[in-house]
């Protein structure tokens, strides 16, 4: 039953009270700044606006919009043609790759010539016979006629196994190349910062590494040898012609310079649209690889039908780039096919010519004549290979634009990290995410967290709780200010080596395809058997009692075969098995039910008395009353105040109070009606501030259960109505 319309709230009415407005207002100058755009712009324009269609945009939102994605990758750029002159650099990188290949590639190279030069014998050979037939010449080259056609058979058979050894090698090169290319493209990418990612979408990546290398690798081995042959094909053709007839290679080469323009222009062409075409493939295999994770919120939703709109959009934007090449590839192969017709018509006519006058005999011209056959499919072969070429160069554009981008954070520079124990200080410190630079998340934080403390942030929804954990890690450095850990300031530490010290648990728990035991010892693989058990029982997972593989239960990709609840608990046990110097709990319980979470904080609880620091990004009662230290920021981006629960609880005034009020209000204009406050426990004395807060959540979680009840009652009375 959907309780949408019920439980919806109108923005338009709601105003939250001025202890709720003290949190979650903008500052002076954010004001003065929207009182400024306001005034600015065309009144006529503002009563036209239809509210219902959408959202005022609010000065935050001017500055999301100034997106900055330098660490975004072109692709090539929308056009394609990405760096001018770049294609000639890139083929010099290309062939670079295969030179650790040099000398399987000699060998096949090597087997290249011995077969184009006994395939480039067969014309001569032929033109021979025929002069000898006609003559009627018993012999050839001082051979009887049988015994040389079976040399010339064998020799044709050497040229066959030569041509076998040729491919062979040529294949396990383009494989290993392939290979190669893509351990050091995943390694290169897994060692880019979140910024990186932030800016670029997973499909594209997945795009660069599969479809692109292979096309690399043909491109530097098949491709590459059959250019080499046509080349040596081409050659040796046009050199054997000129030896046979000067007159009729003459006529030949007024016909070439055309083809090879045409050549040159095409292979230009073929390369823009190939890394169009690529581009375009990454972004169908982000859309592939999001939907069909994301398939049963898709059926959820009855969006099914929308999923495949999208896709098959992208799908069209490609056949459309596919015809494009196609109408250019037919186009040139065509009008190149007719020139070598024709030119193979004009040299018949003036060589008939040439033989009825004597100049040449009838050999002479079949020779000529199979030569010019060959050398225009090797020139044919050679545009090809240019167009191939090209398609290489515009894969590898995309390859060398992620293999030589440096991490604006290194994970392995850095000072060595033997241990994260100490205070942890933030100091000054002002940040904004790279793709949103005007938009400040801290503009002067500061607060200390001393070691073994278990501290709780807390803060208006998206004012950056869990940027605080983003920072501390070091998937971000700040703008300005600095984070130390005991007294070391975090920057100068070798960030891979600092992750190794932190153990995390975020909101929404991520399994890898495996098993649970692989899952709970991803931080410490050398882990033993027992330790995986003792970190699961301390995260209470004792459901894996339930399955018939244990530990070795398959936990499905990204843990589909697992409840919320049970995902949270394995990610709580892997962040245990680390033995973590700094446990960062972000929302780490929020997943789990009341049952759960009372067992796993009961776990925590025996880490918690440890001496390790533990930083709960909450928002949970529960996960805050335990805290040592609750630092509550505000929406200006600074710490708006700090204490323990008992001293921020007495200060009704004070920013954690406010907020705490504002979350029990659910952003209400008006409170409900509430019951008469107990001011008196049980045994007369009066109740603490304290004790009087979580009275008043108890019976908000109450007057909110009693109040789902109602909804769902006159849905049902609605439903009922409509049936009648």
């Amino acid at each position: 039953m959907d309780h949408s319309h019920a439980r919806r709230r109108v923005p338009k009415t709601s105003k939250p009270s001025h202890e709720a407005r003290a949190v979650t207002e903008p500052s002076g100058k954010e004001k003065s700044r929207g009182q400024a755009a306001k005034q600015s712009s065309d009144p006529a324009d503002e009563d036209a606006e239809d509210e219902t269609q959408n959202f005022k945009k609010s000065d935050k939102a001017a500055k999301a919009s100034q997106i900055n994605l330098s660490a975004k990758l072109s692709g090539g750029g929308k056009d394609g043609k990405g760096k001018p002159g770049g294609g000639r650099q890139e083929v010099w990188r290309l062939l670079k790759i295969a030179r650790p290949e040099l000398r399987i590639l000699s060998w096949a190279f090597l087997f290249l010539l011995i077969s184009s030069s006994i395939t480039m014998t067969i014309p001569f050979s032929i033109g021979k016979i025929l002069d000898a037939a006609t003559a009627e010449q018993g012999t050839l080259f001082g051979l009887e006629m049988e015994h040389f056609y079976i040399g010339l058979g064998l020799l044709l058979a050497t040229g066959a196994c030569a041509n076998y050894g040729r491919i062979i090698l040529l294949r396990i090169v383009g494989e290993r190349i392939v290979t190669k290319l893509r351990s050091s493209l995943f390694k290169r990418t897994f060692v880019q910062n979140a910024e990186f990612f932030d800016a670029n979408r997973v499909g594209d990546l997945i795009s660069r590494l599969g479809s692109d290398t292979i096309i690399v690798g043909k491109s530097i081995t098949q491709n590459l040898s059959d250019g080499m042959r046509s080349l040596v094909s081409a050659t040796a053709g046009l050199s054997l012609m000129g030896y046979v007839s000067l007159k009729l290679t003459g006529i030949l080469a007024i016909m070439f310079p055309p083809v090879a323009l045409g050549a040159f222009l095409y292979g230009r062409a073929i390369r823009n649209l190939s890394r169009r075409i690529q581009k375009n493939l990454g972004t169908l295999t982000k859309i592939a690889e999001e939907r069909l994770g994301n398939v049963r919120t898709s059926q959820a939703f009855a969006g099914e039908q929308q999923e495949v709109h999208r896709y098959n959009t992208q799908v069209r934007k490609i056949f459309f780039l596919g015809r494009k090449e196609a109408f250019i590839s037919a186009t040139f192969f065509s009008t190149s096919g007719f020139m070598g017709n024709l030119t193979f018509l004009v040299l018949l006519y003036v060589g008939g010519g040439m033989v009825k006058s004597g100049a040449i005999s009838v050999g002479d011209l079949t020779t000529f004549l199979m030569y010019t056959g060959y050398a225009g499919s090797s020139l044919f072969g050679l545009s090809s290979f240019y167009s191939e070429l090209m398609k290489g160069v515009g894969a590898a554009s995309r390859l060398f634009e992620l293999q030589d981008r440096q991490p604006t954070i290194s994970p392995t520079k850095g000072d060595m990290v033997k241990s994260a124990r100490g205070t942890i200080e933030f100091k000054d410190v002002a940040f904004s995410y790279p793709t949103r630079p005007a938009l400040k998340i801290f503009t002067d934080l500061t607060f200390k967290i001393p070691q073994g403390s278990n501290v709780a942030i807390v803060a208006p929804s998206g004012a950056g709780k869990s940027t605080v954990a983003s920072l501390l890690m070091r998937f971000y450095d700040p703008i300005q200010g600095s984070i130390t850990i005991d007294g070391k300031d975090i920057s100068t530490m070798n960030a891979k080596q600092l992750r190794r010290k932190i153990g995390y648990v975020g909101q929404e728990p991520v399994l890898f395809s495996g098993t649970i035991a692989e899952n709970i010892a991803y931080g410490r693989p050398q882990a033993s058997r027992s330790e995986i058990v003792a970190a699961a029982r301390q995260a209470n997972c004792q459901f894996i009692s339930d399955f018939p593989d244990g530990l070795e239960t398959f936990a499905g990709a990204r843990g589909t075969q697992l409840s919320g609840g049970q995902k949270q608990r394995i990610a709580i046990a892997r962040a245990l098995l680390k033995e973590p110097d700094i446990l960062v709990l972000d929302e780490a319980t929020s997943a789990l039910d009341a049952e759960s979470e009372t067992l796993v904080n009961h776990a925590l609880q025996s880490l918690l008395r440890g001496d390790n620091t533990t930083i709960s990004i909450a928002h949970r009662l529960s996960t805050i009353q335990r805290s040592d230290t609750i630092i509550c920021i505000g929406t200006d981006g600074k710490v708006a105040q700090m204490g323990s629960y008992v001293e921020l609880s007495k200060d009704k005034t004070g920013a954690f109070a406010k907020l705490m009020e504002w979350q029990l209000s659910g952003g209400e204009p008006k409170p409900k009606p509430k019951r008469e406050e107990k001011t008196l426990g049980e045994d007369g004395e009066e109740l603490t501030e304290e004790a009087r807060m979580k009275l008043r959540l108890e019976e908000h979680d109450h007057d909110e259960g009693d109040e789902h009840e109602v909804e769902e009652a006159e849905e049902v009375k609605k439903v009922k109505a409509k049936g009648r």
